[in-house]
């Protein structure tokens, strides 16, 4: 690992305060550092403010988000040209390569939180308090997210246990092979579900039904059908989430932390945001990204076109989707509807991410493009619903319960029940991953679902096979390494 990611994430951060607005939401953590991190876990309050350093690294997430939709077939990267943010350019064009500012951020904020997750883990035997279950539950849960993240991106990755990483460690502890990296994803998440509570003790903290619902996603991912339909099925009958009426409402705030939310990373329009240090922002940096190119007009605010829907993503939704107006927002037509002016970027589409990008009032504090509230639906419980359908079906479990779960989702698309599919076998499973892409646009999933189905190549144009279904190692890693490590094949 990059030798400054590595002194980062060993240091200790400690809370400086919560959100005074509302108790109970885990946000607005601005951490600072302190070098005695050896002394540290001698009270609740430590392993508290330890925990809220784990879940600030998944803030920086937004890049992953962004990414899984420009490398996939939903967008284009935009942007002003075609040297703006050129590690994203390339992803787009599938001509990245190991020296790459964007996949080095990945890695490195991917494995800080694997660190601020293991740093509590190593010390998990120091001090007894009741309730320590659940922050160590919560822990592991975090480092198996952020495990998820690095195996999906680059594959085998190193694992140390519930240690942390040190300098030099690159050069004897190998990248463990995908299938232990997955085991080792597994085990935590099964603590996690045997250990977290129903509900969490703050709005943003991870519960039984978020663990159950990740390990799911993590089975399917491997094709273990039976076990992912097993989990998947218990978070579905447990009673606690459900379809909201309204589709549009989910990515509005006050759809935020709702009914439908399994699982949220938490921003808020804290300040302390800049360009030279992204991933310190407590808000939405894809927010800003997304937006729309020197826009003036009603609803939405400005930002810097990047990551652009195509046409064809536009036109896969049906007529008659609600989903489309609300997933998608065509530029020219609310120009020509509202009197909205709008600049002109490179790749222009004449599509935005509506999801998101930002609405006025968004932000008080800070700048709008960089410190944007918007919360990322990270797990969903129409996602959930579409992954039972798939374990069932692709798993030749029960088709007539994947039909149960896929029409739940068409008919909150639609408003009726004329548009429930009928099919079994293979062309239900072309179904499923077809209502995937639609419900989930623009939310980061479509490059992997591709991945995983084997459609990548036939998909997503410059997709090499045996080459582009991982990315590369950045090329640091490789040279810390000093030859511990080999690169992805292809690179």
């Amino acid at each position: 690992m990059k030798l400054s990611m590595l002194h980062k994430s060993l240091a200790i951060l400690l809370l400086l305060g919560l959100a005074t607005a509302c108790e109970d939401e885990f946000i607005d953590r601005q951490p600072v550092y302190s070098i005695d991190s050896e002394n540290y876990f001698n009270s609740e309050d430590d392993y508290y403010n330890a925990l809220i350093a784990a879940y600030d690294m998944l803030q920086s997430t937004y890049l992953n988000v962004m990414l899984g939709e420009i490398a996939s077939d939903n967008t284009l990267c935009g942007g002003e040209s075609a040297t703006d943010v050129i590690g994203f350019q390339q992803i787009d064009d599938m001509v990245h390569n190991p020296v790459n500012d964007n996949l080095q951020d990945l890695w490195n904020w991917m494995f800080a939180g694997v660190n601020r997750a293991s740093y509590i883990l190593e010390f998990q035997d120091k001090t007894d308090f009741a309730g320590k279950e659940q922050i160590l539950a919560e822990a592991r849960f975090l480092r198996a997210y952020y495990h998820f993240e690095l195996v999906k991106w680059f594959g085998p990755i190193p694992l140390k246990g519930d240690a942390r990483f040190e300098v030099g460690d690159e050069m004897s502890i190998p990248r463990a092979p995908v299938s232990e990296v997955y085991a080792a994803i597994e085990a935590d998440l099964q603590y996690a579900v045997e250990n977290l509570a129903e509900i969490a003790p703050q709005i943003g903290r991870a519960d039984k039904g978020a663990a159950q619902a990740l390990l799911g996603k993590v089975y399917l991912f491997q094709e273990k059908f039976a076990e992912a339909a097993d989990v998947l099925e218990e978070v579905i009958t447990s009673g606690r989430y459900e379809l909201v009426d309204e589709y549009g409402q989910i990515f509005e705030a006050q759809g935020e932390n709702g009914p439908e939310a399994v699982f949220e990373v938490q921003y808020s329009d804290a300040e302390g945001a800049g360009f030279g240090c992204l991933q310190c922002s407590e808000g939405n940096i894809a927010v800003g990204f997304n937006g729309i190119r020197n826009y003036a007009g009603p609803v939405f605010d400005g930002g810097f076109s990047f990551n652009v829907p195509v046409q064809e993503a536009y036109d896969a939704f049906e007529v008659g989707d609600s989903r489309r107006d609300v997933s998608i927002l065509d530029i020219e037509a609310w120009a020509a509807e509202t009197g909205a002016t709008y600049g002109i970027g490179y790749e222009h589409t004449g599509y935005y991410n509506r999801k998101y990008i930002a609405r006025k009032g968004d932000n008080n504090l800070g700048d709008q493009n960089l410190t944007n509230p918007n919360n990322y639906r990270a797990i969903r419980y129409a996602d959930v619903l579409l992954m039972a359908a798939e374990a069932l079906n692709r798993g030749g479990i029960d088709d007539e319960r994947a039909r149960t779960y896929l029409n739940q989702v068409r008919r909150r698309a639609f408003g009726d029940l004329d548009h429930d599919i009928s099919a079994s076998g293979a062309a239900l499973t072309d179904f499923i991953l077809r209502e995937r892409r639609l419900e989930l646009v623009g939310e980061g999933h479509r490059f992997f679902d591709l991945v995983r189905t084997n459609q990548a190549a036939d998909a997503i144009d410059g997709f090499e096979r045996g080459k582009h279904e991982l990315f590369p190692v950045p090329f640091e890693e490789i040279q810390f390494a000093n030859g511990n490590w080999e690169q992805n094949p292809g690179y």
